[in-house]
């Protein structure tokens, strides 16, 4: 197969050792840097996705996808906002709240909580608490036994087990003659619940939907309604198209706008990791760069026969551009490979480091999880490669350019 006259030189040169070793030493560190920073890239932004999603997860077996609001937490007529949101295809299962906020305290431990009074049968189609008991269970919020279930941390940090009572201080208290005093009321512990996320598992306590009305004064109003849908990543969608349809008073809200500071924390944290990690990438092209230079120089002579012969400036830029972008694009691709494989695999590749070196990365009692969760995605590897390519291709312009301005008579001369 007859190939362009500028690719075959170009392979040719891109085979050829030289008369010495070191500028295909220079090369082949080139190569081997890129590829090490396209495959640490690539390992560290999936490492980044899986935390993200562990996360992401772990918040949404607790929160709703999607939360049908009233004015002031107190919704009216809710009801009928439950049925006009089960009518939408996307929600597989709704459940009424209330919520609140309260002070715990038993004995000389206080601890601030968020109150949440739910529909133990409803809440179990919309959230993953009732799988996640460590003792008791949902049930056991039943209206009028003043029962309560309370995350584990919190449990902790108030020294109470299943059967202790607590008592639930309410701010929004009644006003006497000698000033604001807080609403009391005594509740029995029936369960201890672990989602593995901190602020729910230090600050969230459970009780019954009918008792929450009466201890928050609601009637038989609720704050809201909760929506499970299908397909999570359509939250944003679901509640635009709910807003049509529902009383202009209720609000939808989706789970990324109430997480969006988290998110948004998450998402530049990684753009500076690809930032930092793309300087691996650079400083392999740097390298590029004064292997090709090197090249460029001990080609001198070469070239000046391929000028003679006829070869256009154009021509000779051209291999070195086709050298130095084989030498990207091959350490770009052991790159992608090699961290595509190791990512896809860590869940193999560290129990074996941690069991070679004798000591845990990811220690589960302080992390939550005891194995590094890794996401590796498809549009994180392209846009890798892309810039590895790009900064290969940046890399070559000046050797290229300069073995183009090479004039043959002041080569040949000491020839």
């Amino acid at each position: 197969m007859r190939l362009p006259f500028e690719l075959f030189v170009a392979y040719r040169y891109t085979r050829s050792r030289g008369r010495s070793g070191f500028v295909s030493f220079i090369s082949g560190v080139s190569m081997l840097g890129i590829a090490l920073g396209v495959a640490a890239l690539i390992i560290v932004l999936s490492v980044m996705n899986g935390f993200q999603k562990e996360v992401r997860d772990r918040m949404l077996s607790v929160l709703a996808h999607v939360e049908l609001v009233g004015p002031g937490n107190r919704l009216s007529g809710w009801p009928a906002v439950q049925q006009t949101a089960q009518r939408h295809p996307e929600v597989v299962a709704t459940a009424p709240f209330v919520v609140g906020q309260a002070l715990l305290s038993r004995g000389e431990q206080v601890q601030g909580a968020a109150v949440r009074g739910i529909d133990p049968i409803a809440e179990a189609a919309v959230s993953d608490i009732g799988r996640s008991m460590l003792g008791g269970s949902l049930g056991s919020l039943k209206a009028g036994e003043f029962n309560v279930v309370l995350g584990r941390e919190l449990a902790r940090n108030l020294d109470v087990r299943l059967g202790d009572k607590v008592t639930l201080i309410i701010p929004q208290g009644q006003v006497t003659a000698a000033g604001m005093i807080p609403r009391l009321k005594q509740f029995n512990v029936s369960g201890v619940f672990e989602m593995g996320h901190a602020e729910f598992d230090s600050g969230l306590a459970l009780i019954s939907l009918a008792d929450a009305q009466i201890l928050y004064r609601l009637g038989g109003d609720v704050s809201g309604v909760r929506l499970k849908l299908a397909d999570l990543h359509r939250a944003t969608e679901v509640a635009r198209q709910l807003a049509l349809t529902l009383p202009p008073d209720v609000l939808p809200v989706d789970w990324p706008s109430q997480n969006r500071n988290w998110f948004a924390a998450v998402q530049t944290e990684k753009r500076m990791m690809f930032i930092i990690l793309t300087l691996i990438i650079a400083v392999a092209a740097f390298n590029l760069v004064s292997s090709l230079v090197m090249a460029v120089n001990e080609k001198r002579a070469d070239i000046a026969i391929l000028r003679t012969l006829g070869a256009t400036p154009s021509s000779i830029r051209q291999i070195f551009l086709v050298q130095g972008v084989v030498t990207g694009c091959i350490g770009t691709v052991l790159g992608v490979a090699g961290g595509a494989l190791v990512a896809f695999n860590i869940d193999v590749i560290l129990p074996a480091i941690e069991h070679a070196l004798g000591f845990k990365f990811l220690a589960s009692g302080v992390y939550y999880i005891s194995e590094l969760p890794s996401d590796p995605q498809l549009a994180d590897m392209v846009w890798v490669a892309g810039v590895s390519m790009l900064l290969s291709v940046l890399a070559t312009l000046y050797p290229s350019s300069r073995a183009a301005a090479t004039q043959p008579a002041e080569a040949l001369r000491y020839e």
